[in-house]
């Protein structure tokens, strides 16, 4: 009996997915907004309040959360744990629609969608600046944004979650 129960637990989870802090590489590999390049930050993604120029409608972010939690296989079936999140961020100029930059980033986890927003703006003040250039801020949030938070915010990593302080 305890054999089949394990074999039956193996089963289960090897089909249920838990959410991640990285976003799957073939689904959300991350895609630039061919719009925004080097040359033309100030007048995009350095000008205050452009991204509201480009972002999507909540009707179009919202059903696409549902149909990629269902692509992801989730456990959690809730869409208001998660935020439709552009792995490329919008103030990186990241495409504002193009699925392969959208997922459902979990909210309730140490490195969350929450965290993730601070690495975003963290990344764009360096590109304004001239400090970093846009590509390699790209390169950086959607090869590993963890990663890129140690190196750019805080090398300790995400901060525990509220609950767990």
């Amino acid at each position: 009996m305890r054999i089949f129960l394990a074999v039956a637990l193996a089963v289960l989870l090897s089909t249920t997915a838990f959410a991640r802090d990285l976003p799957d590489k073939t689904r959300t590999p991350g895609v630039a907004n061919p719009a925004v390049t080097q040359d033309n930050i100030d007048q995009t993604i350095c000008v205050s309040g452009w991204t509201k120029t480009i972002r999507p409608p909540a009707s179009y972010t919202s059903k696409l959360k549902v149909e990629q939690i269902k692509e992801y296989a989730y456990a959690d079936k809730k869409p208001g744990d998660y935020e439709e999140d552009h792995l490329i961020s919008l103030q990186l100029g990241g495409h504002p629609t193009d699925p392969k930059n959208l997922w459902p980033e979990p909210y309730n986890q140490a490195c969350g969608a929450r965290i993730k927003d601070v690495l975003e703006t963290r990344l764009k003040r360096l590109v304004c600046d001239r400090k970093l250039p846009l590509a390699d801020a790209q390169k950086a949030i959607a090869t590993n944004w963890v990663a890129a938070y140690k190196k750019y915010v805080n090398r300790e990593g995400c901060p525990p979650l509220e609950n767990e302080q």
